[in-house]
């Protein structure tokens, strides 16, 4: 007998419904009851109230149990858990759709915050069949008739594009929520920069994307939001705007914000945190500064520059600077008066430690992340609306790449840094609640 009946309101759980060591055959006979259970009791195999929706919710909750019991190192009620630091602290309650329901879950938690599960990780709100592998294509920047012939040739599996459109939809109410999650109330680096994609209104235009990515106080990365910018190119009071959502988001304070150096951009900032510390991105000044000089002289202005944006001091910076700045200003005056001009907004980075620079000289989080979206995109050309477009670029932003170094997560020795940040901003860290 594979499954036995059940009492109203009593839980089915996987060992009253699978035998253990089930061969094949075995399956197809415990198959066929359950389709027959389903049709005597006059309910349905899927959606809510299902069968085996039932059965998934039992499946995972179990694991999540387990799962628990492995991390504190004891079972519940256990006399061994007594005094060991941590424990049980409730449930907090969750929903997962699947292939063949919404599942409700009572993820379990303890006092430290630590447990971190696998059964079903922290923000995966979906498990996936055909629909997590169209999704996970469309992120990787396929088109539905790409995808479409992907299937067809792989699995043998005949998809319209239209279904794969509706498919990857599902992704929408997530993005909408992801934009407007509320953000913590002070971030040590705020990152900005923007790339160029090209959307078809009336006709096909270049349209910027606005990307901030915030590092907290425990050294945690993560995307704070992406934003698709009216024709025209990039704008500081567009980026106003958009600073300005994040402190309604809950950023109250930022302690440093490292941007290029467009015009206008560090009185947008300081318009939106005062006190906010303005770095104008190094590796932009440099890319900028060759653009105005010959190819035969960068390796001597890069080692040039590199002796400035290197130097221990203010005082020596400005000294090198001086020196580099008397040898081109005659071959490249422009070169030199860009420097000038984003002095102010340089030399922050320089009154910090090697480890803190790394993190706050250069915007390299967001160009990894810009590399990504480019990846994206390239194959498309441009993208048909701007639902589309974001779509694309919020699955690239919330992605998780095995065994990859992602765009969130935390900063390695980030201990180091946040000592070094304390000594400069106790104070607005403390008005933090830190």
């Amino acid at each position: 007998m594979f499954m036995t009946k059940r009492s109203e309101g009593e839980a089915l759980t996987p060992s009253s419904l699978v035998p253990a060591g089930a061969d094949s055959a075995s399956m197809d006979a415990w198959a066929a009851e359950l389709v027959a259970r389903a049709r005597d009791e006059g309910v349905a195999l899927t959606g809510e109230g299902g069968l085996l929706t039932d059965l998934m919710r039992s499946v995972l909750q179990r694991g999540l149990e387990v799962e628990m019991a492995e991390h504190l190192g004891y079972e519940r009620h256990a006399v061994e858990g007594r005094g060991t630091g941590n424990s049980r602290n409730g449930t907090y309650p969750k929903t997962v759709s699947t292939e063949i329901g919404d599942v409700e879950l009572a993820v379990p938690r303890d006092r430290l915050g630590t447990f971190d599960p696998a059964t079903v990780p922290k923000h995966q709100r979906r498990f996936d069949g055909l629909s997590g592998n169209v999704i996970s294509l469309y992120a990787k920047g396929l088109t539905t008739g790409d995808i479409q012939a992907h299937l067809a040739e792989i699995y043998g599996t005949d998809v319209s594009r239209e279904t794969i459109s509706k498919i990857t939809d599902e992704v929408l109410a997530d993005m909408v929520a992801w934009q407007n999650r509320p953000l913590e109330p002070i971030y040590a680096v705020v990152l900005i920069d923007a790339i160029v994609i090209k959307v078809r209104g009336a006709q096909v235009a270049n349209r910027p994307v606005y990307v901030a990515i915030g590092v907290d106080l425990d050294g945690h990365r993560d995307v704070l939001g992406l934003w698709l910018g009216p024709t025209g190119g990039e704008g500081a009071k567009q980026w106003a705007t958009m600073l300005t959502e994040l402190r309604n988001r809950g950023v109250a304070d930022a302690l440093i914000v490292c941007c290029d150096g467009l015009n206008g951009l560090p009185e947008s900032i300081r318009g939106t945190w005062p006190q906010a510390t303005v770095q104008t991105c190094v590796v932009h000044m440099v890319r900028n500064s060759l653009r105005y000089a010959s190819k035969k002289h960068w390796a001597q202005i890069t080692r040039q520059m590199r002796s400035i944006y290197e130097a221990p001091t203010v005082e020596a910076a400005h000294a090198n600077f001086d020196e580099f700045a008397e040898q081109w200003r005659p071959t490249y005056p422009a070169m030199i008066s860009s420097w000038e001009n984003a002095w102010d907004e340089f030399v922050p980075f320089l009154d910090f430690p090697p480890e803190l620079r790394k993190v706050v000289y250069t915007t390299n989080a967001i160009e990894s992340l810009n590399a990504q979206f480019r990846r994206g995109v390239r194959h498309r050309g441009h993208f048909p609306n701007e639902q589309s477009a974001m779509k694309v670029l919020y699955l690239i932003a919330t992605r998780r790449r095995p065994n990859r170094q992602d765009l969130t997560g935390r900063i390695n020795g980030w201990k180091p840094i946040l000592n070094t940040l304390t000594i400069h901003y106790g104070d607005r860290i403390a008005a933090a609640g830190y």
